[in-house]
């Protein structure tokens, strides 16, 4: 058994959590309702209000799945109560962000600026040069960070760039480093 299956997943109050025998799973919380359906290797079984993730192979394949499974119903569990967050940095001079209706606008040294839609699952928001993506869906969340993110990517030479709040970027020495060295 895997050791994410030996562990028990207990709801707090005040969310919901149904389950089918179809492989269809809705978790409803404070903060909104999410849906997964996963693979009919693995079964959800409740006891005494704790849901438990059991496999009913024994093969490699039902293995994974029964780990990613139980991941995917914490995370779940997780961001109906607290809801997940990610904040960017961006570095550069003159590099900006703002928030125009459902629209997030970056000034990022291109000629235009960049228009990027905002989508309704996520909350974006700027505070002088933090952008902060916040959302109840993990994977969603990061997906648009992620999306954002690569606009502009951190320079390796100079660290300009949009980065994640605590990314560490390795600058390189430029040419001319490499040249006095003689």
């Amino acid at each position: 058994m895997s050791r994410m299956g030996k562990v028990p997943l207990v709801p707090p109050d005040g969310v919901t959590v149904k389950v089918d025998d179809k492989g269809h799973l809705t978790i409803k919380g404070p903060k909104g309702e999410l849906s997964l359906d996963f693979s009919l290797l693995i079964k959800v079984r409740q006891e005494d209000g704790k849901f438990w993730i059991d496999r009913l192979r024994e093969s490699r394949k039902a293995k994974a799945q029964q780990g990613l499974v139980h991941r995917l119903f914490s995370n779940m569990i997780t961001g109906v109560t607290k809801g997940f967050r990610k904040e960017l940095e961006i570095v550069g001079v003159g590099y900006r962000a703002a928030v125009e209706g459902k629209e997030l606008v970056l000034s990022l040294g291109y000629t235009n600026p960049v228009h990027y839609a905002i989508a309704d699952d996520v909350k974006v928001s700027v505070d002088k040069q933090i952008i902060a993506v916040e959302g109840i869906d993990k994977q969603r969340v990061g997906q648009v960070a992620a999306e954002i993110r690569k606009w502009r990517k951190p320079d390796n030479y100079k660290g300009k760039g949009i980065r994640y709040v605590g990314e560490r970027v390795k600058i390189k020495p430029g040419k001319a480093a490499v040249g006095s060295g003689f």
